[in-house]
């Protein structure tokens, strides 16, 4: 049964009231956002309004559309720009990075007199090194700063890398007495590790494989250190040399007690002082900094007291105390003093006063 306010047999078809009578004058969505007028809102309308309806910008319908546009523009933009670029500046394939053999030089500080002699405390206190510190304390670092495209941090891992590869090479006392050579090696860029290997393998005084280039070490069966820790002074400076490598450059003097090495078990035979003097330069690539290893450009050592004929190839052969050289012509050098060596020849005389005055 119809409600009491329904006709009875429902609404009928074309009656005002109906669904169909409307359908006409739906609107749709574009034709909405089209409008240029909109009504206010209920709340809207509750307010000051004095007009039920309000105009739309002309443009909003279309903000769409323009920001398409104009991303179409700014792609074409930097498509255009990319190739401008490219043909400008056409791709260069990156240079050669390989690192360079090291350059070595090594020269035999031979002593006018007899090799003074004594306890390792006494000599160094009457020594040039009395006021040098005991091993890698005597290694330290200059005040840093960054460079034009290198970071604080990047210089002060570069000058680590160097002070590490110092300590390795001329401090570790299983390196000084030729036991192993591994934590050097392991500091040396891949590119120099063939000459490397040979120089310590199969040394030769050709200027690239003499070992005292990469290393201090001593023959075990000739020379026993007297006294735990050696000696050092030096500096070390940092350069920027172009936006992908740094230069780091040592310069260091070691001094360190030697003795014979021990025979039988009779008394220990006196001691006596050794002095190196090594200047080395390094360079890092930003491969270098990350693996934290270094290229070795240039070694120029200074070692005495020695005999200017001593092959020196091997290992570097101290003369001990009593010992003497060979008369020899040479200019007279001084391994405490910094700077490159002033001598033009393999040899040179160590200075009277780098011995001890006992």
């Amino acid at each position: 049964m119809a409600g009491r306010g329904d006709p009875p047999e429902g609404t009928p078809e074309g009656v005002p009231g109906g669904e169909d009578e409307y359908r006409s004058v739906v609107f749709d969505e574009a034709f909405v956002r089209a409008a240029r007028l909109q009504e206010f809102s209920a709340q809207e309308r509750m307010g000051e309004h004095a007009q039920a309806v309000r105009s739309r910008p002309a443009w909003e319908g279309r903000t769409a559309s323009r920001q398409a546009l104009l991303l179409v523009l700014l792609i074409l933009l930097a498509f255009g720009t990319a190739v401008y670029l490219g043909v400008r500046n056409p791709y260069q394939p990156p240079v050669d990075q390989r690192a360079d053999p090291l350059r070595t030089t090594v020269v035999p500080l031979a002593p006018q007199g007899p090799v003074t002699g004594g306890e390792p405390d006494r000599l160094f206190s009457h020594s040039p090194a009395a006021e040098y510190r005991s091993g890698a304390a005597g290694i330290n670092l200059p005040l840093v700063a960054r460079t034009p495209h290198f970071s604080e941090s990047q210089v002060v891992t570069a000058l680590s890398i160097a002070k590490d590869y110092l300590v390795a090479s001329s401090l570790e006392p299983d390196v000084l007495t030729g036991v192993t050579a591994r934590p050097v090696r392991l500091l040396v860029d891949p590119d120099q590790l063939e000459q490397f290997d040979r120089s310590v393998e199969s040394p030769k005084d050709d200027g690239r494989h003499a070992v005292a280039g990469w290393l201090v070490r001593f023959d075990p069966h000739e020379v026993a250190l007297a006294a735990p820790n050696a000696r050092v002074q030096g500096t070390l400076h940092f350069a920027e040399i172009n936006a992908e490598v740094l230069e780091v450059t040592t310069d260091h003097t070691f001094t360190y007690a030697v003795r014979p090495a021990a025979s039988g078990t009779g008394p220990q035979a006196r001691a006596s002082l050794f002095t190196v003097h090594r200047e080395l330069r390094f360079r890092f690539d930003r491969d270098d900094l990350r693996m934290h290893r270094a290229e070795l450009v240039t070694s120029t050592v200074q070692a005495g007291p020695q005999a200017c004929d001593a092959d020196t190839t091997g290992s570097l052969r101290p003369l001990l105390a009593g010992e003497r050289a060979e008369r020899t012509r040479q200019a007279v050098t001084d391994p405490y003093a910094t700077g490159r060596p002033t001598t033009s020849s393999l040899c040179g005389t160590l200075a009277p006063n780098a011995q001890p005055s006992l």
